[in-house]
């Protein structure tokens, strides 16, 4: 029987994001948080790199995470890191106008692991890489991400995790992202393939859709992301 990855996949918690939304002056004096998810990546064109084969192993960091050292210097990766969470405050005056509110992170890293190289910008920006590797050059890992339905305040309001979207990027980047701009869908989607032996990375920047009148409270909710391969 072929032993199956799946027992050292890497499954990274998302950031949970806030979103502040003044109350309008109608309503009690309450502001809203709504939670996001949180996420990261660094080189010019896209950062895609072949790296050796070797032991099987699949690595994936979103937001803040643990590496001894860098890859390329021959360095460890480890688990766990903070929950990080994207947060944005929505003024009263543009609530449910359908202006795009850029979300902020509180994570502190701004590196690639795999060479120290400065990809993401923080507030700004997640970081979102990792790598696939094993013994031959054949199959491929999946990245997915998995989100509930809604955002909720505790009160029965909730907000459509699909109102929140993000752009991809990263610094000296010049062509497509290995994994690209998208949204959620509140539920699971693939967001990209990482083939084997290769370490994929990039930097995303979360806003809110904004195009609804919601109640004001502190709605919360968290994503999952896992790269996996059977």
């Amino acid at each position: 029987m072929t032993p199956s990855l799946r027992a050292i996949r890497q499954i990274s918690p998302i950031k949970i994001s806030a979103i502040k939304i003044n109350p309008i002056k109608s309503r009690t004096s309450r502001w809203a948080l709504l939670p996001l998810a949180a996420l990261w990546f660094g080189a010019a064109q896209a950062f895609v790199v072949t790296i050796s084969p070797g032991t099987r192993a699949v690595y994936l960091r979103v937001g803040n995470g643990v590496f001894t050292g860098t890859y390329q210097g021959g360095g460890t990766p480890g688990s766990g890191g903070t929950l990080n969470k994207v947060s944005v405050t929505v003024p009263a005056a543009q609530l449910g106008n359908g202006s795009d509110q850029l979300m902020t992170s509180d994570g502190t890293q701004t590196t690639s692991h795999y060479d120290g190289y400065t990809f993401c910008n923080v507030p700004n920006e997640v970081y979102v890489g990792g790598f696939y590797r094993r013994s031959t050059t054949t199959g491929s890992a999946s990245l997915t991400v998995s989100s509930p339905a809604n955002l909720g305040n505790g009160s029965g309001d909730s907000i459509p995790f699909t109102q929140i979207a993000w752009a991809s990027s990263g610094n000296g980047d010049t062509d497509a992202q290995p994994i690209p701009a998208g949204s959620f869908n509140g539920g699971v989607q693939t967001l990209a393939s990482f083939p084997a032996n290769t370490w994929r990375e990039s930097c995303h920047r979360f806003r809110y859709s904004n195009d609804a009148v919601v109640a004001a409270g502190t709605y919360t909710g968290r994503v999952v992301y896992t790269l996996s391969a059977p």
